[in-house]
């Protein structure tokens, strides 16, 4: 565990031998190889090299029954003897040394059992039918799971497909998981006897997949000594430089942090709060972010405080305290309580500066939360976790997990279609290396978690799986958009598909899809419907104007009498004018409408609301009265806003139609950005038809409005 985990006074199990500096207890390995060598102990007592172990795991599970321990130390002992590592340690050092890791975390028996066994198929003559026979199906399962495929069976791809399967175990039980960090871990520790060259391979791998898989697992406790190590490995320069700040602030004098955590414990005892408050030392990459981000360093940036609660409400009540007697730095304020983190982090953070300047990050959170931000799912004591129905003290209930994560979910969605390891492993990689989850909601109530910067492309694809080829838009906080935009988190996102079957992806999604589900998708269906080659297009031979082509365009009302709207059924209050409706906002009855003349003695009729209106009122035109007629035949622009798809404009066409009414001219404009505008001038046979046929039109299915026309340009006369 790294040092920022493992401060003294963080509730780390003791174990017997001597501790680290920092709290880090370390396995002996010349003592381990001798008592490996002295070979097991009696049955009725723990062999001495599991000694740490058991006194670890009883710190968490006083009431135990390491038998099934036993057993298979006895087991994976003797299976291995005679077996070195390259460090020329006995081999069982490093199965006892990853099981020790599990066990301070607080791992239950059933994971140290398979912890210890986990190298036996792999590298022994023990089958999976022996471990299943001897410890059941859950240890065997976990033992299967992080066994390595071999290389001669499949080449180059031993690696991305080992950890392929890793995955797909872990989707069933995260504690398959849980032991390959373990184990990547006490590796990492001991790398030194590898070629330069490989320890930077391995490095580079634990630093793609396997730290970023800690993290998402909330297993902090592993994550930041994984970072340490990789660090020191890839940037050997800058680890040194980091190094020597930290030992330099170690020697110099002063403790401004250690005097600001004395105050906090002297103002939460006066309010009466029971708290301990704890100084966790940041950990080498943790400095260096900090380095490159403020530069030069003070003193209290070297660590932060950590105030450990009993209750809930007591957070927030130290939170109080806390701004009420220290200045806080508001920008640093976060609550992972109320909002958890997707690896089910829960804490607030916050900092607070002191009368001279001192500034302090403080971290607030309860002993189970700090229980579970260190060891995440290595621990089944998840308070996160449904409880369940009635208590059982049977080992099957070990095989309960928490909640299975939405990222590992579309994890293992896209892994199944990934055509290749090579595929797989770089985008594995790229999935990972996104390490911030948002939240978005159905309009049903359901939540969609997906990564930061996702497009609501992306939610139709975590949504629908394959289905989400037919999406044609979205409705965002209610409002239209685009496929394209981009969602924050607390969006509730509504998708709009089409009902037509041929409805497909187009290239364009895959630069606005960030999940691997959906580029995988989208990819696939693009190779098979290829795009069909360009052909000749005359304007009787389609219903929808290719992009390139320049819009068709409709006279406007004022430029030929054939396309002027009727008149005959609005009377003025001027003898022998002529009449006109206004193509700017085509007033049908039962409208409220004014007019006023304009030139060669026409009065021009619009609808109160009109923005043209407003402009006559402006420049002193006198309003002329108006009324309608008998006449019940009209004329009115709509304009149909819609996604694109094929066969829009007949079904539109043929909607209108079926109303009953003359399509006096059409227009359809370019699409941009998937939207398509389509403009229609029409003869209705009655004003009362037009409620029914503008619902008829927002019914067609890709058509998300439809309004009476607006035409600024029209309006001055």
């Amino acid at each position: 565990m790294s040092a920022e985990a493992t401060n003294p006074a963080t509730p780390v199990p003791a174990v017997s031998g001597v501790q680290r500096k920092r709290g880090r207890a370390r396995l002996d390995l010349r003592r381990l190889g001798r008592a490996a060598l002295l070979g097991s102990g009696t049955r009725d007592r723990l062999p001495d090299a599991i000694g740490h172990v058991a006194e670890a795991h009883r710190n968490h599970y006083p009431d135990a029954d390491l038998e099934p321990l036993r057993r298979a130390y006895v087991l994976a002992e003797s299976s291995h003897r005679g077996q070195t590592r390259k460090s020329g340690e006995p081999y069982i050092t490093h199965p006892l040394a990853v099981t020790l890791i599990l066990a301070q975390l607080g791992a239950e028996i059933t994971t140290l059992t398979a912890s210890l066994l986990h190298d036996t198929v792999e590298d022994t003559d023990v089958t999976l039918d022996q471990v299943r026979a001897e410890f059941g199906d859950d240890v065997c399962y976990l033992v299967d799971g992080v066994t390595k495929l071999e290389k001669v069976d499949y080449g180059a791809a031993a690696e991305p497909e080992t950890f392929r399967k890793m995955l797909v175990a872990t989707g069933n039980d995260v504690r398959v998981m849980s032991i390959k960090l373990a184990d990547r871990l006490h590796n990492m520790r001991t790398l030194g006897v590898m070629r330069p060259e490989k320890q930077a391979r391995i490095a580079k791998v634990t630093r793609d997949v396997l730290i970023p898989l800690a993290e998402r697992l909330g297993v902090q406790a592993l994550k930041t000594e994984l970072e340490d190590l990789v660090f020191a490995i890839l940037h050997p320069e800058d680890c040194a430089q980091v190094k020597a700040m930290i030992a330099a602030n170690a020697e110099s004098e002063g403790d401004p942090l250690g005097d600001i955590a004395g105050e906090v414990r002297g103002v939460l005892r006066e309010a009466g709060i029971t708290a301990e408050v704890l100084i966790r030392p940041r950990h080498s990459v943790s400095v260096h972010r900090v380095h490159r981000k403020r530069g030069d360093l003070r003193a209290s940036d070297f660590g932060r405080l950590l105030v450990l609660v009993n209750e809930d409400a007591d957070c927030y009540g130290v939170l109080g305290e806390l701004h009420t007697c220290f200045t806080p730095v508001v920008s640093e304020f976060k609550d992972f309580i109320a909002v958890p983190k997707f690896n089910l982090y829960q804490s607030l953070h916050t900092a607070v500066t002191r009368s001279d300047g001192e500034v302090a990050e403080v971290l607030i959170r309860t002993h189970q939360m700090h229980q579970v931000a260190e060891a995440g799912v290595v621990t089944l004591h998840n308070p996160y976790a449904p409880p369940s129905e009635e208590p059982s003290d049977r080992a099957d209930d070990e095989r309960v997990d928490p909640t299975r994560p939405g990222w590992l979910s579309r994890l293992l969605d896209w892994q199944q279609a990934a055509p290749d390891p090579d595929t797989f492993w770089s985008t594995l990689r790229e999935d990972l290396a996104q390490d911030r989850e948002i939240a978005v909601f159905r309009p049903d109530g359901g939540t969609l978690g997906l990564p930061a910067g996702a497009s609501c492309v992306d939610a139709a694809y975590a949504q629908y799986g394959e289905d989400a080829h037919a999406c044609i838009g979205a409705r965002v906080n209610g409002r239209l958009a685009t496929l394209s935009t981009v969602l924050r988190d607390g969006d509730t996102v509504q998708l709009l598909m089409s009902q037509d079957p041929t409805s497909g992806p187009s290239r364009d999604w895959l630069d606005h899809a960030r999940t691997p589900a959906a580029r995988i998708a989208i990819r696939r269906w693009l190779t098979t419907h290829p795009a069909p080659a360009p052909a000749a297009v005359t304007p009787t031979s389609s219903t929808q104007r290719p992009p390139q082509q320049t819009p068709a365009v409709v006279p406007k009302p004022e430029d030929s009498a054939a396309l002027r709207p009727a008149a005959a059924n609005a009377v003025v209050d001027r003898e022998g004018a002529s009449v006109r409706l206004a193509g700017c906002c085509t007033p049908v009855p039962p409208d409220d409408v004014t007019a006023f003349a304009v030139r060669g003695g026409v009065v021009t009729v619009h609808r109160v609301g009109c923005p043209a209106v407003e402009r006559m009122k402006e420049v002193g035109r006198p309003e002329i009265g108006v009324r309608w007629g008998d006449t019940a035949e009209c004329r009115v622009t709509l304009i149909a806003e819609s996604f694109g798809r094929a066969h829009l404009l007949a079904d539109l066409t043929e909607a209108i139609a079926l109303e009953g009414v003359a399509i006096i001219s059409a227009t359809v404009e370019p699409p941009t950005q998937q939207r398509v505008r389509h403009t229609y001038t029409l003869q209705l046979p009655d004003a009362a038809h037009l409620p029914g046929l503008m619902r008829a039109m927002r019914e067609v299915p890709g058509v998300y409005d439809v309004s009476r026309a607006q035409h600024p340009a029209a309006a001055a006369h």
